[in-house]
């Protein structure tokens, strides 16, 4: 048995044991379905979390402190010496050498929702290498294994939504089929199973890779060419759909993850938050609103998303669709080789 079926076989035991301590804090939550765009969107609702206190935003702008010393002038959770009863266990990448310790999250609205962090300090705003890749793979197999479903998430930059500068992957169960868009990509017809694309229903730009249906049974040399060409695909059309946007913020791009066992997925950003009309109050998006899943606080927060409409919020927080424009690119470029 690996570390990573180790790891998700103790986790029922282990968030009972760490619930009971005080140590992790469970915010009971109730899920609204919101259909849009062909998705069934995933409204969360948990008024628990108006008391949970509010990080700030890390700096990840130009002028601001390295994000080495903005940790050096705050508490870092993720540093050791570790809450006992959060911490999980420790994975080891054997061909690069890169350590993660995996943590549960001490503010948990899904049960076992667990963190895959950088064991020596990285910033949140530096790509998924490959190693994280594998190793975030390596968990979702891992649960397939256990009879479960996990994906992965991660958002990186100050306009992702992340919370915390010390790099950290998430993995979060879901007893559907996938989170919601997933199952939308998965149903997609494409013309190319080794290239990108796109889901065109939805109003923002996204972008997709298939994954071949054999990598969850694939040795650990196969996977990482695999996972990473993916990857860096679509991080190539992330930086491509920025330039096509004159108006976006200097710096480099922010972007939203999603991992599953079928597809990677990745959403350029724009802006951290959005304004819902409703309330005037901004409403924080990360990878998980662009899996499908929205978290909001009450009931009146709730109705003005459903009354925006989901898929307008997440426009608001992401860039226009220039799929056409980039594959009319992509072609040209064949041609001339």
């Amino acid at each position: 048995m690996s570390i990573h079926d180790e790891i998700l076989v103790k986790l029922p035991e282990a968030f009972e044991k760490a619930r009971a301590s005080g140590d992790l804090l469970f915010f009971p939550s109730t899920v609204h379905i919101h259909r849009e765009h062909d998705v069934d969107f995933q409204i969360r609702l948990c008024p628990a979390l108006q008391n949970k206190p509010r990080l700030p935003t890390p700096d990840f702008s130009e002028s601001a402190p390295s994000t080495q010393e903005q940790e050096r002038k705050r508490h870092d959770p993720f540093a050791p010496p570790y809450v006992p009863n959060l911490h999980l266990g420790e994975v080891r990448d054997e061909a690069e050498g890169n350590e993660y310790v995996i943590l549960f999250n001490k503010y948990s609205v899904v049960p076992h929702h667990i963190l895959m962090v950088t064991k020596d300090f990285q910033s949140q705003s530096s790509p998924l290498m490959p190693p994280d890749l594998v190793q975030a793979y390596l968990f979702l197999v891992a649960a397939r294994k256990a009879g479960r479903k996990f994906f992965a998430f991660y958002n990186c930059g100050d306009l992702s939504g992340a919370s915390q500068p010390h790099k950290h992957l998430q993995l979060l169960p879901i007893e559907d089929d996938g989170p919601p868009i997933e199952r939308v990509a998965r149903t997609a017809k494409i013309e190319h199973e080794d290239r990108p694309f796109t889901l065109p229903n939805l109003p923002y730009a996204n972008h997709i890779r298939r994954l071949p249906p054999s990598l969850p049974s694939a040795s650990r040399s196969e996977l990482e060419p695999a996972l990473a060409h993916a990857f860096l695909a679509l991080l190539d059309l992330v930086i491509s759909t920025v330039r096509h946007d004159p108006s976006y913020p200097r710096g480099p791009p922010s972007y939203n993850v999603v991992l599953t066992l079928e597809h990677v997925h990745v959403v350029p950003r724009r802006r951290e938050t959005h304004t819902l009309r409703g309330t005037g109050e901004a409403l924080s998006v990360n990878a998980l609103g662009f899996a499908g899943m929205l978290l909001v606080k009450s009931e009146r927060e709730l109705e003005a998303v459903r009354e925006e409409g989901v898929g307008s919020i997440l426009r608001g927080v992401a860039l226009e669709s220039v799929h056409e424009e980039q594959m009319d690119e992509h072609q040209a470029a064949d041609e001339k080789l």
